[in-house]
């Protein structure tokens, strides 16, 4: 679909790039992105996403907006504490760009609705703060063929990775943590800054849109880490595990 004037003032900046150009602006209007976890990485995930103009944004979440979450989850504030987190984020959205729909899933992600919600998105992004939901959504995007972005910070630190499903030979989320704890250390017993959480949110939505337009080098196949006190970066290659319980079996 051809973009309209509106459109082609407000996209401006991105089809000035070369990588984007008109074509991309189009594959992102024409996108649907499933947001898992719309807290502190997924407030900058939503935002940017909903900026660059992606035409259909579905939020997953069953929290609560919390006085304790104005820190970092900024795209809440004080006249949003009490409402589900996704309706919170969604009359931001609309507030910002009238181009992108928006579904709101006021649920935790189960093996009862993980098909459903991962059928219809182009690539699934999240950012939620339990391994339980990582390792589900890990495994229904493998199965669909779907491309899936992790990203996660805590305390001073964060890490970001992506996996591209489409390919057979693409090693999964189990396969670079296949021993992640629910019980581990979190947010609410450690702490985190603000600007972390916005700079690996900010980094998981760049990741998002370099898969849909197809420019640029994701993480396929590589770890990011992120120290904060240091402002240093580190890739780490990673590869298929051969003894995966996911991704070396056969897909149905």
């Amino acid at each position: 679909m051809a973009l309209t004037d509106s459109q082609l003032l407000r996209y401006a900046r991105n089809i000035l790039l070369a990588d984007v150009d008109i074509k991309g602006q189009e594959a992102l209007l024409a996108a649907n992105v499933l947001v898992v976890g719309v807290g502190g990485l997924g407030s900058p995930i939503v935002q940017y996403l909903a900026a660059a103009g992606i035409g259909a944004l579905t939020l997953a979440d069953a929290d609560y907006v919390d006085e304790t979450n104005l820190q970092r989850q900024i795209i809440h504030t004080q006249d949003t504490v009490g409402q589900l987190k996704v309706n919170s984020a969604a009359q931001w959205v609309h507030q910002l760009n009238s181009d992108v729909s928006v579904e709101v899933i006021s649920e935790n992600v189960t093996s009862v609705n993980a098909k459903r919600l991962v059928a219809n998105a182009d690539v699934v992004v999240v950012g939620s703060d339990n391994f339980s939901s990582r390792y589900l959504l890990n495994e229904t995007c493998y199965r669909l063929n779907t491309p899936l972005v992790s990203a996660a910070a805590i305390g001073l630190s964060g890490q970001l990775t992506s996996f591209d499903f489409r390919q057979e030979s693409s090693a999964c989320f189990a396969c670079v943590y296949p021993d992640g704890q629910d019980d581990q250390v979190s947010c609410a017993t450690a702490g985190v800054l603000g600007p972390v959480v916005g700079t690996m949110g900010s980094l998981a939505a760049l990741e998002v849109l370099k898969i849909i337009v197809g420019f640029g080098a994701p993480l396929f196949g590589q770890l990011l880490t992120w120290d904060a006190k240091s402002l240093e970066f580190q890739k780490f290659n990673y590869a298929k595990n051969t003894a995966c319980p996911v991704c070396h079996s056969v897909k149905a």
